[in-house]
């Protein structure tokens, strides 16, 4: 007989079990400094981003066409939260942790702000700074008159606006074909200069009730705000009526001055066809200074 086959004839002793091992003092340190760590990190992290959005930048999207032509439904951007100083409509849900308005500073005529609106100051508005406080405001034929002059505009080429999901024509008589036949809006476009030499395009659709006002008074502390889009916009030309305009707004109402373009899509994008992410940006917009 081999010495393999002694060897494996014998009977085979069994192990015993381990005992099970129990964490030392030192161990349950570690986890318990692992997990404090964690959260510290979390903290820190919502802290950031609190600080960031509240006092730095935060970024808003334009979900109407009230701004056109500059601004389309579907953009992103940034907006500057130092610009005009703070309150509490720069905290997150307008938290009252900030008396009154602190260093604050006044926007200047053809600023685009973002504000919170009376009555409700819950939502988010934008739109542009036409006047300031003593500053006369009227309307005339859609023209804006600015302590009793006009302001001088300039007709430009019509704003030519793609339909997509996020547009569409006002009228037919707006319709219209790009080169490769796709469906387009043709708008009326105007260069509209402020005297501090501000300018900016403007759309005039045609003749509406708001393109002729009373003389509007711009009280201490607030402005006198209006869309580009003038025939489309409730703002301070409307009373402060929810869902109906917006008054003329109190400065403390500032939110942040609009920036930067950080992303734009058209609305044609499909959760279930990633390519369509792509298709449906708007890349030539992304960057853009407002």
């Amino acid at each position: 007989m081999s010495d393999i086959e002694t060897a494996s004839s014998g009977p085979v002793k069994q192990a015993p079990p381990a005992p099970d091992r129990q964490p030392s003092p030192k161990d349950a340190k570690k986890d318990a400094k692992k997990d404090e760590g964690f959260f510290s990190f979390l903290l820190w992290l919502v802290l950031g981003v609190v600080v960031l959005r509240s006092f730095i930048i935060s970024p808003f999207n334009i979900p109407s066409e009230s701004m056109l032509p500059r601004l389309l439904n579907g953009d992103y951007l940034f907006a500057s939260k130092w610009s005009y100083g703070y309150s509490k409509y720069s905290l997150p849900f307008s938290l009252p942790l900030i008396p009154g308005r602190v260093f604050a500073s006044q926007p200047a005529r053809g600023d685009v702000v973002i504000f919170k609106a009376p009555p409700g100051n819950d939502v988010d508005y934008i739109k542009r700074v036409i006047g300031l406080p003593g500053d006369e405001v009227q309307v005339k034929a859609g023209q804006v008159f600015l302590n009793g002059k006009a302001v001088p505009r300039v007709k430009q080429p019509d704003f030519v606006l793609p339909v997509t999901a996020n547009t569409h024509c006002y009228a037919p008589e707006f319709e219209g074909k790009d080169a490769e036949g796709g469906p387009v809006c043709n708008y009326p476009q105007f260069r509209e200069t402020l005297p501090n030499g501000k300018s900016y395009n403007v759309l005039d659709l045609g003749r509406t009730p708001q393109d002729d006002t009373g003389v509007y008074i711009v009280p201490e502390g607030h402005m006198f705000l209006m869309g580009d889009n003038r025939d489309n916009s409730l703002d301070s030309r409307f009373p402060a009526i929810e869902g109906q305009g917006i008054g003329i707004v109190p400065q403390d109402n500032l939110v942040g001055k609009a920036a930067l373009m950080m992303f734009s899509t058209d609305g044609d994008a499909e959760w279930l066809k990633p390519w369509t992410w792509f298709t449906a940006a708007r890349w030539s917009r992304i960057g853009s200074v407002i």
